[in-house]
């Protein structure tokens, strides 16, 4: 059975400035809950949800068959500093975490690599959306 969706990500998915055709990454999905929501809220567009955990991702894989069978999500084992766009997969338009570590201030180190990543993964004017802090344009990303 999928985990159920908690205030704190709904409200956090609501205030995302989510429309159908977005392109979304999800970094640090944990069991999937929020990747479920925007897929849902996306329509025909795609979202990659990214976890470094394998039990994470087996989980989100377990309770999303619904969403998995639109063809507009996935979920990849990967950690944010060691991802890099499939061949010939297009830049995303919005990309998000909640409580990511190296995103959120905890593992400062992964910090300069992990946005590396991120401006190759976001269009330039694709945005970030971390914890409640303001949202960062990717050609605003400082690497």
């Amino acid at each position: 059975m999928p985990a159920k969706s908690s205030p704190r990500i709904s409200d956090y998915v609501k205030a995302l400035p989510l429309r159908p055709g977005l392109r979304v990454l999800e970094i640090g999905c944990g069991p999937g809950v929020a990747a479920r929501e925007v897929s849902r809220r996306i329509g025909d567009g795609r979202i990659v949800a990214i976890d470094r955990s394998a039990k994470a991702i087996a989980l989100a894989v377990a309770g999303s068959a619904s969403e998995l069978e639109t063809g507009h999500l996935e979920f990849r084992t990967v950690a944010i500093e060691d991802f890099a766009r499939d061949p010939g997969e297009g830049r995303f338009d919005l990309a998000f975490a909640m409580r990511v570590g190296a995103l959120d201030g905890r593992h400062p180190k992964a910090g300069q690599r992990v946005m590396t990543r991120l401006k190759a993964a976001l269009k330039p004017d694709g945005l970030l959306f971390i914890d409640s802090a303001s949202p960062i344009r990717g050609d605003e990303i400082d690497v």
